[in-house]
């Protein structure tokens, strides 16, 4: 099977600077054989860069970069580029890059990528891509929602504001996800592409918890060894029951192999489990971090072993 190209979703509040950090990012020259979905192309800066246009909403840019409109179905415009990058109609690209909408939930456009068959079958979710600003934080559900779900979380305008803490409230919210700074817009792009997106994945549990408007993280820790048949039946009635009040859902599961499994969801969404060679560290426990609304992890640690009692007996 031909490598999945990877793609990055990158989101962000109304005003938060995601288009100032693309369009920055677009100019670098590591980014050249990159694909660029956003949802209007003249929300982004990046008429000096212009090279041709292809079509009434495509343009390859100076570096190489193609940058696309979405005018429709994000499914429909993936499969679309894929032609015509396999026909020649654009140049080649390695990467594609997803912009969403100030105001968008990642989950919808995390079960695109994830569930699509021909979608799924040429691409890879590779990370989810935040930016939070240091004036406003976290202003509205919707930010909130995107903070939850990041894998990267990039804090902008910290020229204009103490970035430290808003740092600290957003990793208490979302201890799974990596922060980085951007000023200006400025950052080098290895800093939020490639590298291993696995070893981050959960650190251990302190025991803390932030609330942000009724949102909370709360981590539980697993003794036993878990049999990953009956933890996802588990875990998928829990989705069924709690799905729109679970934001994320990320954790390092001990199965018995030398390495845990790695889990990963978005709401309704789970990423096809991983299986990592090693753990991050010496604690080898099975640990899940949840982040939603009105959740008591004492009650899902005792949910859990309930149901893996039963599942041995």
């Amino acid at each position: 099977m031909a490598e999945k190209t990877p793609v990055t979703l990158l989101t962000g509040f109304l005003g938060s600077g995601k288009t100032t950090l693309l369009a920055r990012l677009l100019s670098h020259p590591q980014m050249g054989e990159t694909a660029v979905i956003v949802n209007e192309l003249g929300e982004v800066a990046i008429d000096h860069h212009l090279l041709r246009r292809v079509d009434e909403r495509t343009v390859v840019l100076g570096n190489g970069c193609v940058c696309c409109s979405l005018r429709g179905d994000l499914a429909d415009e993936l499969r679309d580029l894929l032609g015509r990058r396999d026909r020649g109609e654009v140049p080649p690209f390695r990467r594609v890059v997803v912009e969403t909408t100030g105001v968008a939930d990642p989950a919808p456009i995390v079960y695109t990528l994830l569930s699509e068959p021909v979608v799924r079958h040429h691409f890879e979710l590779e990370r989810v891509i935040a930016t939070v600003d240091a004036v406003h934080g976290l202003r509205a559900p919707e930010s909130v929602a995107q903070a939850a779900a990041a894998d990267r979380l990039v804090v902008t305008k910290g020229d204009l504001a103490s970035p430290g803490p808003l740092e600290k409230r957003l990793s208490a919210l979302n201890p799974t996800a990596r922060i980085v700074e951007a000023s200006f817009g400025e950052l080098e792009p290895d800093a939020l592409f490639g590298g291993d997106r696995h070893l981050h994945a959960v650190p251990p549990p302190d025991g803390g918890h932030a609330e942000h408007g009724g949102v909370q993280a709360h981590s539980v820790v697993f003794e036993e060894q878990l049999d990953w048949t009956a933890f996802g039946v588990w875990l998928t009635m829990l989705l069924a029951a709690r799905g729109a009040d679970v934001l994320r859902v990320k954790g390092l599961l001990d199965v018995g192999a030398p390495g845990p499994l790695l889990l990963n969801g978005v709401q309704h969404v789970v990423h096809p489990p991983i299986h990592l060679e090693r753990w991050p560290d010496s604690d080898h426990r099975s640990r899940i971090v949840f982040i939603g609304r009105d959740l008591d992890a004492g009650a899902l640690e005792l949910s859990l072993a309930a149901f893996v009692r039963a599942a041995r007996s």
